[in-house]
């Protein structure tokens, strides 16, 4: 069992990510993050390829939306818009490799959390897992029709002129880390068959706290090598926040519902 006091600043976020990057090394935990580790190599060396054929044509096209008085802040937007179509194109392809590596990342998260609290929490075998994979896919839809509407509005925003293209990559990268949490926390939540109701309304309560979390692996999906760790590494380090922050409180409430 290891040492895992909760960690109390509103801004621990990056705690809890380099959490997950030392649980990630342990050797009872090694067997479980390799399939998800090359389903996420796989998925954005593809990505990543394509991405970088396009990207300079892409910010042309829309640095040239910009009115003409404010022509002068192109060479400003262009790092940032690099960064936007990262976070962007980031965000979909950890989102397919998580949809495809979801029942793995579900056995890491679930052998994280007993390697935390030192006992077992579940004893169900690979056949269980596959037969419970129609209610994972159906918990995957509930995200999705959560995220779509508000993905698209995020999206729409980008059309305004000047508000499109100064604002609106600062208010997609925040949401884009809120739906990092959400994807990521789900595991643990899930785990416990929290309903997805109740787990975005706890993580709205830390909501500081999960958006740092959720920004910097964001970041870190950007980043080239290191976007190939970074969603077993997300997945252990909201599996720590989940037995730190969450599991007490979520179980206690859950018995009370059962027993109303």
């Amino acid at each position: 069992m290891i040492n895992n006091n909760a960690i109390k600043s509103p801004l621990s976020g990056i705690n809890y990510l380099l959490k997950g990057a030392k649980l990630l090394s342990h050797p009872k935990l090694r067997v479980f993050v390799l399939i998800p580790l090359f389903i996420n190599i796989l998925i954005f060396a593809s990505a990543f390829w394509f991405l970088f054929s396009a990207i300079t044509t892409w910010i042309d096209s829309y640095v040239s939306g910009l009115p003409d008085w404010l022509s002068w802040l192109s060479y400003f937007f262009w790092p940032f818009l690099i960064f936007s179509i990262l976070v962007s194109f980031s965000f979909i392809f950890s989102t397919v490799a998580n949809l495809i590596a979801y029942p793995f990342n579900g056995l890491l998260a679930e052998k994280t959390e007993s390697l935390l609290i030192g006992e077992a929490i579940n004893d169900d075998g690979f056949a269980d897992l596959i037969k419970d994979l129609p209610r994972i896919f159906k918990r995957e839809l509930q995200k999705w029709m959560y995220f779509l509407p508000r993905l698209i509005g995020c999206a729409l925003l980008f059309f305004i002129p000047a508000f499109g293209q100064t604002i609106a990559p600062l208010i997609w990268f925040v949401f884009a880390g809120w739906m990092m949490v959400i994807q990521y926390a789900d595991f643990p939540f899930d785990n416990h068959k929290v309903p997805f109701a109740d787990m975005k309304e706890a993580l709205s309560q830390r909501l500081t706290k999960n958006l740092t979390f959720g920004m910097l692996i964001s970041f870190c999906t950007t980043i080239p090598i290191v976007n190939f760790i970074i969603m077993p590494i997300a997945v252990c380090g909201a599996t720590a926040f989940w037995v730190d922050i969450y599991k007490d409180e979520m179980l206690i409430e859950k018995q009370k519902q059962i027993t109303k």
